[in-house]
């Protein structure tokens, strides 16, 4: 019988009070154990981290680890970047004879093809932070005043997320059994439409809504 011990991770205390990000992963986890998995199996535990991916100090993690190394256990995540958002740290782990571990989301991927997207990952990770602090230092160099205009924009634009992820959790209970029952996108957009449920603009539901949506549920 195969044996799993589940660690899950949030970035935020305020995440991990509320379960936001949690239920996402659980789902992941859920699908990955009726759907792909092809033997008997048991979960062992189940671990919790509420820190940054960067941290390097995650005393639950190494507990699920030990746990794994004790019983012979796979450790499963829902994401890659759960365990970690280096390179270095997941290829360490590869490397560790007595653990191996699974990603929920991507079920068929080897250590190799992990390897080869955590590497993606942290490279997109680094251009994106360079590239913002390139577009602040020109900014700068320009005279422009930063400070009072980026903290409204930001204001802004965390109050249009918040909106959405209220709009997303509000039709929750339709989407997701839906897309878990294994429907479409436009076939679930059709049975917003048919209960009477409005878009965010008032109209009626798209596929590419019903995707957008998706992801702000699974983002967590």
């Amino acid at each position: 019988m195969q044996a799993y011990v589940i660690y899950r991770r949030v970035s935020t205390k305020e995440q991990g009070r509320s379960g936001l990000g949690l239920e996402a992963q659980d789902r992941d986890i859920a699908l990955f154990l009726e759907s792909f998995n092809t033997e008997p199996y048991r979960v062992l535990a189940t671990f919790t981290d509420v820190l940054s991916g960067a941290s390097t100090e995650r005393p639950n993690l190494i507990a699920a680890l030990d746990m794994c190394r004790q019983a012979g256990a796979t450790l499963l995540v829902s994401k890659l970047d759960r365990l970690s958002r280096k390179v270095s740290a997941i290829a360490s782990l590869m490397e560790d004879k007595r653990v191996t571990f699974r990603v929920a989301q991507m079920p068929h991927a080897d250590n190799f093809q992990l390897h080869i997207y955590a590497a993606l990952a942290e490279q997109e990770r680094q251009f994106i932070s360079a590239r913002t602090k390139a577009a602040l230092a020109e900014a700068k160099a320009r005279g422009k005043q930063l400070g009072g205009l980026r903290d409204k924009t930001m204001r802004r634009n965390a109050a249009i997320k918040e909106n959405a992820i209220a709009r997303a959790n509000k039709v929750a209970g339709i989407v997701l059994p839906l897309r878990e029952a294994g429907k479409p996108l436009r076939e679930i957009a059709d049975h917003l439409n048919r209960a009477g449920v409005q878009s965010a603009r008032g109209g009626r539901w798209q596929a590419s809504q019903v995707k957008r949506v998706l992801d702000r549920l699974e983002a967590g």
